[in-house]
């Protein structure tokens, strides 16, 4: 245990907090992407009981709506989700608010075809099935936009929701799709069995909020101490992650079930274009995310962040100066 797990330890047992029971938070693609990582350093490493917060079970999803359901229903209503399905469901009128950042890059996700299959670009995808996670996903979005950055009409495209990362690679191997999203580890585990048609950061700026954390309008009143824990203990899984990446990579290598040696090599790529945010809300990447919304028409303009989103829960250090 570091000296600052130790120090919040002391602080929190000073003013009477104390951890509660085990509770379950939602994380999207738990154990599939890398979006959890922070998590899995956080629970292992005791980061989560130092801020007051017993986490030690994560719920998972295939992506979109799936998510922010997930969130609504679980014991301690606090999901990362993909911030165009929380801004979705916050317009159907879901009582949700957007209090932290989570991962603030778009570099690692791209999409694949069988090996030896003619397609090689993202111009190669017309005329083709091309697969994506799930409507209102993050993958939803991204293809959508690149798409339009390239000039291809979306009606000479067939676009198929075919769930999560795994059930991608599946449909490619198959032939379901021509086409479909994955990442890391998915993409190093299956280098031998499929090719690269084109990573989404060669088409659309990289710098683009992909997850944001949400809770409850009623659990933000009513949780905001155990809200706090759980960004300062992710913050310090990001901490951490960027101090020892290997032993980070081991962490969730074991979490994820995942081979220690592949997650180094993934952990490296991802740090290199700083994948994980540390909490702090990118303003600029969130409203580039909401472009693909408003491709698709489920946004009209630009989204008023004042009203759906709520800063106070992070660290004095981290939230927007006024």
């Amino acid at each position: 245990m570091n000296i600052r797990t130790i120090f919040a330890a002391v602080v929190l047992l000073l003013t009477g907090i104390v951890p509660g029971h085990a509770e379950s938070i939602t994380v999207t693609h738990w154990g599939s992407a890398f979006y959890g990582a922070p998590y899995a350093v956080a629970m292992e490493k005791g980061f989560f009981k130092a801020h007051g917060v017993d986490i030690t079970g994560i719920l998972t999803s295939n992506g979109g709506g799936t998510s922010v359901r997930n969130t609504l229903a679980g014991d301690l209503p606090f999901g990362e989700v993909a911030l165009p399905a929380a801004i979705q469901a916050i317009n159907a009128g879901q009582p949700l608010v957007i209090i932290g950042g989570g991962t603030d890059s778009v570099g690692d996700i791209m999409w694949i075809a069988k090996k030896g299959s003619p397609m090689h670009s993202i111009k190669d995808i017309v005329g083709k099935k091309i697969g994506f996670t799930a409507p209102g996903s993050v993958t939803n979005m991204l293809i959508l936009m690149a798409m339009k950055a390239q000039g291809i009409d979306p009606a000479s495209v067939k676009l198929i929701p075919a769930g999560g990362i795994g059930a991608n690679l599946s449909a490619v191997l198959n032939g379901a799709i021509d086409s479909g999203m994955t990442g890391e580890p998915v993409w190093s585990e299956n280098e031998d069995k499929v090719q690269a048609v084109f990573y989404v950061r060669d088409v659309l700026p990289a710098n683009m909020m992909q997850t944001v954390a949400i809770t409850t309008t009623d659990y933000a009143k009513e949780g905001a101490a155990k809200l706090r824990g759980i960004i300062a203990a992710r913050r310090e899984g990001v901490e951490f992650i960027v101090a020892h990446p290997d032993e980070a990579a081991e962490i969730t290598a074991k979490a994820f079930n995942g081979d220690p040696a592949l997650y180094k090599k993934v952990f490296k790529n991802l740090l290199s274009f700083n994948y994980w945010s540390d909490g702090r809300l990118d303003y600029d990447g969130m409203n580039r995310m909401i472009e693909g919304l408003q491709i698709v028409g489920q946004q009209k303009g630009p989204v008023d962040w004042t009203k759906v989103v709520d800063p106070s829960f992070l660290p004095a250090d981290l939230k927007p100066h006024s």
